[in-house]
This record gives C-alpha cells, structure tokens and sequence, in this order.
C-alpha cells in the first residue's frame, strides 16, 4: 500500500486527470421537483417482476437529515417514461411510547416465485431524535402489502431481539440508504447489505472514537420458504476505528465470475482528518456468510483514490460487465464533505479493483453553487430497453434553516 503522502498525491493527480472525461453520453432531467420552499427530494425506482418493463417508484421528502417527513409511491409500465398518480404511504406516527419512524429503502423481486418485495427501516423514537434510531431501528420487508420484521430464522431470536448482536433499545440493524440494493445468487439466496451497532464488553453501544454514529457492515441473507423469507445475518465486518473513524458503514455488493462476493463499504475520516478518506473493500467466499477483513479499495493497478463518507452502489450489467458509481475527491475529504463530483467507472471482474481509465464524470459543483451541495441519495438500474444506466440522485442543498433539492434521473450510455 502506499504512504499516506504517496496516496494523497496519487488519488489528487488521478483525479484531475478524470475530469475531463464527461461527454455527452449522459443525460440529465428533473424527475420530481420540491413542491415547497425547505422540503428536499430523494427518489428511487425498481422493476417490479423479473422482465418486462413495469416499475415502482418512490419519493422521499427531507426537510433534516435522516428523517423522511413524506413518501409517495408511483407505478410505470413503460420502463420509468412516464408515472402514474402518486399515492402516500405512512412514514411516521405518534405513539405511546414515542415517534415511530420508515424509512423506505430497496427492493427486489424474489426469484422462485416471481414475488416483489420491498425493504424498509422502521423504529420509534423516544423523542425523535434521530440518533435514538442507533439503539431502534430494525429491518422489514414488505409483501403483498403486508410488512414483516426480518427475525433470525433460529431459536430465541424475536423482535426484541432481532438478530445476533441487537437488542432493542440498545442497538439496532438497518439498511443505509436506497443504494443498499439487494443481489440475489443462483440458488434464490437473498443477500441484504445493512450495517449494526456493535456492542462493547458492558453491552453498550461501542464507539471508540466519539464520532456521530459508529458502525459494522453485515449482510442479511434470506431465501424465501414457507410463504415468506427465512433470514440469517452473516458475520460482521468491523473496520479498524483509527484509520476509519465511524467504522463501516453502507455496503454495496457484487458477485465475482469465481463465485466471491465483493462488499465496498463507506468509511469515514471525521474524527481525524489527516487520515485519507477511503472506500473500503472486503471479499466472502461462502456466499456473504462470512468476509475478509476490509482494506482500502484502490484502482485496478493497486494506487488508491480518495473519496468522502458517502454512499456508492456496485451495478450489474447484462453485459457481464460491472459498474460503480460514487464520489471521488482531488483532495481529502473531512467526513461527508465535498459529496461531489461523482463518477461511474467500470469494476475489473477478476479482482474487483476500480479501472481507472473507465471513470466517467457525471455530475460537478457547477459555478455559483454553494459549497454545501450534495449530489446524494444514488440509485441505479440497468434499463431493460436500451442497455443505458438509469441513475436517480438528487442534487441537495442541505442548507441550516431548510434543505432544498430536486430528484432528477441521468442515463448513462455505457
């Protein structure tokens, strides 16, 4: 691995190479614009059935970080062109014991039965904070309208105590963003990219450095039995909290031609910012049970690259090549900071390192913008029609007194 200094002045140098690399393969329109002043938008979209071209999607309204104040579901039958009546769902109610919080987050459709099912995070709040959710949030998936929690498929496992490691009330599992989309291997096993909060020696939450949140990376694998999805959660990934100060944090998988299954992951240098703000990579070689310890991810010819604690999303192509979309930096981030520019690059299917020479440009800070812009919330498909990427991402200005940001769609000729 290089020196710090080798890498700082390696990933600078790379990237500037890269920007002029964006052309006019990308296209970019508004998907859906804020209806009001102080209200953000996030949207996501899914095939429903295993061809053809109807989708679902869902958009996301912000007005504070971590909290979806509003959702509304949209269905297309024409491959995402055009989108019928938007219709609400729930996402938050007062209760007894507290605020309780969804957070829609992926799908995917269950191979064996052509079922679809779509994946949420849901917890109550004491006092709606929304940190309380690192001791409350748990998973669900929902089928046919009817929402389950997903619960170990073992003895004294329940919604209190969901899955090895988390209790609630003391800890939680979740998925991280709308770019934990899920891969499904050949025998119909599931796998879920999610993170936890680990637990120190006095069963407390651990973090070590005193960052905004600390995390593992784990995957929930599932296969569909009995009407329903039977769960099971791999081993943990923990990263090393002093050269990832928030541990790892929303994962994004892939499948190898050798059968591995690659995870990158979102690290964080926030709580120290001379370190380098890294990806990280980790590799199963028992279809997500149990993972490599996580080293940085570099570009193919082993020279690293920088980039913010931000998600990215590995995407499949029926072309047999595989795709990464996330952000790279000139220089060191600090933590989340910039979330731009972002670029797609191609991933090399024997090693699972990024190629270099691949990345394409495809959003900036443009002149004018204020520094704060977040070009966030990425989730991708290929489009079952042409071939092309279609990428939701958001352009967020997540400024004090309101966020403000349209959900817009690019297409990406490949």
């Amino acid at each position: 691995m290089p020196s710090r200094r080798a890498f700082f002045g390696i990933a600078a140098a790379g990237a500037k190479l890269l920007h002029a690399q964006s052309d006019a393969r990308i296209t970019r329109e508004v998907f859906l614009r804020s209806p009001v002043p102080g209200s953000a938008l996030m949207s996501a979209a899914w095939y429903t059935a295993k061809s053809g071209g109807e989708m679902l999607s869902v958009e996301t309204r912000y007005s504070r970080s971590d909290t979806v104040d509003s959702a509304y579901y949209r269905r297309s039958t024409d491959h995402g062109r055009t989108w019928g009546t938007p219709v609400e769902r729930k996402t938050s109610q007062k209760r007894p014991a507290g605020m309780w919080r969804l957070h829609p987050r992926t799908a995917v459709v269950e191979p064996s039965t052509g079922s679809f099912i779509e994946l949420s995070v849901q917890g109550i709040l004491p006092t709606d904070d929304p940190l309380e959710g690192m001791r409350r949030w748990n998973v669900f998936y929902r089928v046919d309208g009817v929402d389950r929690q997903a619960i170990q498929h073992a003895p004294g496992f329940d919604a209190a105590h969901p899955f090895p490691g988390v209790y609630d009330g003391r800890s939680m599992v979740m998925l991280g963003d709308v770019a934990s989309i899920p891969l499904v291997l050949a025998d119909g096993t599931i796998l879920v990219p999610a993170v936890t909060t680990p637990l120190d020696a006095a069963g407390k939450p651990y973090n070590p450095t005193g960052g905004y949140t600390y995390t593992d990376a784990l995957v929930l694998r599932a296969k569909w039995r009995n009407g329903g999805l039977e769960w099971f959660a791999s081993q943990p990934v923990a990263g090393d909290p002093a050269r990832a100060t928030r541990g790892m944090d929303e994962p994004t998988l892939a499948q190898l031609p050798d059968g591995r299954v690659m995870m990158v992951m979102r690290g964080s240098n926030d709580r120290n910012p001379s370190l380098p703000a890294h990806k990280w990579i980790s590799f199963s070689s028992d279809q997500g049970g149990h993972w490599t310890k996580p080293v940085p991810w570099t570009y193919r010819d082993g020279t690293g690259f920088l980039s913010p604690s931000a998600c990215s999303q590995l995407v499949p192509h029926s072309s047999g090549r595989l795709y990464w979309i996330g952000h790279i930096s000139d220089t060191n981030p600090r933590g989340n900071s910039p979330r731009y520019p972002i670029y797609l690059g191609e991933v090399d299917r024997e090693n699972g390192l990024l190629v270099r020479e691949s990345l394409l440009r495809i959003d900036d800070r443009q002149p004018g913008e204020d520094k704060i812009l977040m070009l966030y919330g990425i989730c991708a498909h290929e489009d079952r029609r042409d071939g092309r990427i279609a990428l939701h991402m958001s352009r967020l200005f997540a400024f004090p007194d309101a966020w403000q940001g349209d959900a817009l769609v690019y297409r990406i000729e490949i």
